[in-house]
């Protein structure tokens, strides 16, 4: 065990947990673990992470995305993708690939309007990138519309639900959803076959695995996780010198005036691989997240039923997040593509109209309907809720010089009473 310490959070569980116990005999056989070991391990750990046996979304849930507050949201999203192929790539078949697909919502609401575009939809695959099986069977319900499975499907084995393992690495379940698209299952992006493609990633790149760093007397030092040996939890403490993660991933400027920084090198290789695959197959890019532009620092964090939690207290019960640093992941591109935002999410949904398509809502809307399509706007678009929090950036092909996306230019309405003038 380490003695360099950080007088900052304990965390104790009165029940020790099967999956706290796992990661005090790993930190006892191997010593203190990174904060993206301690992530991996608390959210993909195959018989007790958090994301593997529940379904952690929605109001009965630990958190609520903005799929689930409103359908605007996915609307948006899908009249992008729709936009984009039009203007870029219209004509041809493309995958539309969702990393990290939650309930399927998000997905739902886009194949919903695309089926408005008989020829966009005709030209469509959907491929989700999902490790977690509970979740993969949530998603397979909502697209197909089949609410005869139960929840025992998700433990059955391959051969009895319509899980198949691949032995090249392709798709582990394949579903017709209810509107038309096949829907097919990966583990990883790497299994995605590299086609013309879309990638969409909506609150994905803030669930990977993150290094912490704290700035000392002596030097930027790792944030580790150790055993807390005056109580029965964990603790977070300093490494007393580089790490082989401090070597590998922290490049700290000169000016750097934070005193916490986080690095999650698995969003980096993310974006590498999809600045690759757009580069050498086409296709464009839409990643939503909790996010900065390299501003803050310690942004470590759990949630469990809506609130804050210590993300050193009872491990698996909550999840973790950091914000993304989304300067950092801009350095991962390539000068041979284009990079838009990060922008707001209040900007980037006034761009794509959410305005225009409330009004038209609430033309045909009840009362009760009327004040949740309010509340959902104003949540998803306020400065004070997500409007400001949240942040969309793409990855397209370079066209011409003056090109941007939909959503990432002003909306030019036009005026009916302007024409002949």
């Amino acid at each position: 065990m380490w003695p360099h310490q950080m007088q900052r959070r304990y965390s104790g569980s009165t029940k020790e947990n099967d999956l706290l116990q796992h990661l005090k005999k790993r930190i006892t056989m191997a010593g203190p673990l990174t904060v993206a070991d301690y992530m991996k391990e608390v959210l993909t750990n195959p018989l007790s992470g958090y994301y593997m046996h529940r379904d952690v979304f929605g109001s009965a849930g630990d958190f609520i995305t903005s799929p689930e507050i409103s359908q605007m949201f996915g609307e948006m999203l899908g009249v992008w993708i729709v936009n984009e192929w039009l203007n870029c790539y219209n004509g041809q078949k493309i995958q539309i690939v969702e990393l990290g697909p939650g309930r399927g919502t998000l997905a739902d609401d886009m194949l919903r309007v695309f089926s408005q575009f008989p020829e966009f939809a005709s030209k469509i695959s959907l491929h989700l990138v999902e490790v977690s099986p509970a979740l993969s069977h949530i998603q397979a319900i909502k697209l197909t519309g089949d609410t005869d499975s139960d929840e025992e499907s998700t433990s059955q084995t391959a051969k009895e639900s319509n899980i198949t393992e691949s032995e090249d690495g392709g798709p582990y379940r394949q579903e017709k959803s209810k509107y038309g698209p096949l829907v097919s299952w990966y583990k990883s992006l790497a299994e995605v076959p590299e086609q013309l493609s879309c990638y969409i990633g909506h609150e994905f790149l803030d669930a990977l695995p993150i290094h912490k760093f704290h700035k000392t007397e002596k030097g930027w030092r790792e944030v580790m996780i150790d055993i807390d040996p005056e109580k029965e939890g964990l603790r977070f403490v300093l490494a007393p010198s580089d790490t082989p993660a401090s070597k590998a991933f922290l490049q700290v400027s000169p000016s750097e005036e934070r005193s916490n920084l986080e690095v999650c090198p698995s969003a980096a290789i993310i974006v590498q691989e999809v600045t690759k695959r757009i580069l050498q197959k086409g296709g464009y890019s839409l990643f939503a997240d909790y996010g900065h532009s390299g501003e803050k620092g310690g942004t470590f964090r759990a949630f469990k039923k809506h609130k804050l939690h210590d993300p050193l207290e009872d491990p698996g019960t909550a999840d973790l997040t950091a914000d993304v640093d989304f300067s950092y992941l801009r350095k991962f591109t390539s000068d041979t593509v284009s990079v838009f935002g990060p922008i707001t999410q209040e900007k980037f949904l006034t761009n794509m109209g959410i305005g225009y398509r409330l009004q038209a809502l609430l033309q045909s809307a009840s009362q009760d309907q009327w004040a949740d399509l309010i509340s959902g706007y104003k949540m998803l678009t306020s400065p004070e809720q997500m409007g400001e929090r949240f942040k969309f950036f793409s990855i397209t092909r370079k066209h011409n010089n003056d090109y941007a996306p939909a959503g990432f230019s002003d909306l030019h309405v036009k005026d009916d009473n302007s024409e002949g003038s």
